[in-house]
């Protein structure tokens, strides 16, 4: 390219113009300092001319000292040619959408206090990577290269890996979903999905029903599309049904879209919703004609009672619920999978907006994660977790109740606690206990209007059980220092 606009005469030497063609280009700062050029082959080649023409040229420039040459490197240009200050400016803050505006403004890693080694964090409720089980995932990821070769390096379907939705199928039967009628698509982890399924149906301006408080994420998703959010409470007594139900009433004349829940180990509160609550919450959502979505966040996690069907479960032969499921708080959050399950006619549009939006999610990821849950792999580690994380939450849950001043504690199990306090600003408490080496979620950011900020959320799944002690004095300590 940088020689197609060189058109030869017959009036000069070839190597002269050449040679003031090179030097043209140098000095313009079209080639810049130290970029290779052609060998005197390629570009004799290239030119269709006698290669001692390019080499007379070469000569004549290196005398010069427009380019230079290294042994067994190349020939490349030599330019002392300064470039002017760029005085081009775009105002980005003008340009920036109310999208953008408010993932920053609701982006928590640039927002709250960073984790740093010396602090004792309860921030985290991601799974504690020791426990993941890096031999057998070795040897899936070899087992896959083996059985698909190149393939699974290359292009895949936006739907996903065929033999890991059939595989989550399979999965989801086993917890009393009906699949009939009903389809996967895999996506990047939870939050992908959600934005992927709320971005395809929903128009700004919308409603939507959530819990209140709710997973962060899922707020930050909601306010970005322009959604107004129906938040309902929860405290000591679950979810409250009564404004649940008033809310519906008042809202009559408004389009209610979707109904957004997380009915086990719920983010924040960690509370299970019970199978009572969940008959009559899909009861209502189906008399008011109100789709859900079903965060099937940590149920793996049950260790403390028998297994609880997903509210999907109820939705047999019908169309109602929307699944959306991923591993990623308990296993291998890197590989960023996730998947919806619902209507195949849904799963049809959600598979043409995902080709759109980033083609589909890495087909070696999701080999990988297949071959890994299909050989029997996973079934051990849930057991060792479910062990390891019911120690950790009992130890915790004593711990909170035993330390901390508080009007109620809320948490079923899973990777988290959340403790509702009496009087006390959690961010006053969270800028003390920062000083004192601790730190941890200060509930506002769960709530829908950012309220309720005597709430703290405690995630202890990294820590060790001195360093959830340690912690949780501190910030006990500090709350009664506060309050006297």
């Amino acid at each position: 390219m940088l020689f197609s606009n060189l058109k030869l005469n017959d009036n000069e030497a070839i190597y002269i113009q050449i040679k003031d063609h090179i030097s043209s280009m140098i000095d313009k700062g079209l080639i810049p300092n130290n970029s290779k050029l052609p060998s005197t082959r390629e570009l004799s080649q290239l030119l269709n001319v006698s290669r001692n023409s390019v080499v007379l040229a070469y000569e004549e420039l290196k005398s010069e000292g427009i380019i230079y040459s290294i042994s067994g490197k190349g020939t490349f240009a030599k330019s002392n040619k300064t470039l002017p200050d760029s005085t081009w400016n775009i105002n980005w803050d003008c340009l920036e959408n109310d999208y953008s505006k408010t993932a920053n403004k609701m982006d928590i890693v640039k927002n709250e206090i960073p984790w740093r080694k010396d602090l004792i964090s309860f921030k985290s409720i991601s799974p504690n990577g020791e426990l993941f089980d890096i031999e057998e995932l070795k040897k899936s990821f070899l087992n896959r290269l083996s059985i698909e070769g190149h393939k699974i390096l290359n292009y895949g379907y936006a739907q996903g890996y065929k033999p890991l939705i059939n595989y989550l199928l399979k999965y989801m039967n086993a917890k009393g979903v009906d699949t009939v009628n009903k389809d996967i698509l895999i996506t990047n982890g939870f939050t992908e999905g959600l934005d992927l399924l709320l971005s395809s149906f929903i128009k700004k301006g919308d409603y939507i029903i959530c819990e209140n408080p709710t997973h962060n994420t899922a707020i930050k998703i909601f306010k970005s599309l322009g959604l107004n959010i129906i938040g309902i409470d929860i405290n000591n007594n679950g979810l409250d049904f009564d404004m649940l139900e008033k809310n519906l009433n008042n809202l009559k004349d408004k389009k209610i879209k979707f109904a957004y829940i997380t009915p086990s180990y719920h983010n924040p509160t960690g509370i299970v919703m019970s199978p009572e609550n969940r008959y009559k919450f899909y009861n209502i959502m189906k008399k008011h004609n109100i789709a859900i979505i079903e965060d099937g966040f940590n149920e793996e996690l049950l260790y403390s009672s028998s297994h609880i069907f997903p509210i999907a479960s109820l939705d047999n032969g019908s169309n109602g619920v929307i699944y959306i499921g991923s591993f990623s708080k308990i296993l291998f959050p890197g590989l960023r999978i996730g998947w919806i399950l619902c209507d195949k006619q849904v799963i049809s549009k959600l598979e043409s907006v995902k080709r759109c939006k980033n083609i589909h999610v890495s087909f070696l990821d999701q080999g990988i994660l297949y071959d890994y849950l299909s050989n029997g792999g996973f079934e051990k580690y849930v057991k060792k977790i479910r062990k390891f994380y019911g120690d950790k939450f009992t130890f915790a849950y004593e711990c909170v109740n035993k330390y901390i001043p508080n009007e109620y504690v809320l948490g079923d199990g899973g990777l988290h606690i959340f403790i509702k306090l009496k009087n006390i600003d959690s961010r006053s408490l969270l800028l003390k206990c920062h000083e004192n080496g601790v730190i941890f979620m200060p509930g506002d950011i769960f709530y829908v209007n950012n309220s309720h900020n005597d709430t703290i959320r405690l995630g202890f799944s990294r820590l060790t059980f001195e360093e959830i002690e340690s912690g949780i004095k501190v910030i006990g300590r500090i709350i009664k220092e506060i309050a006297k």
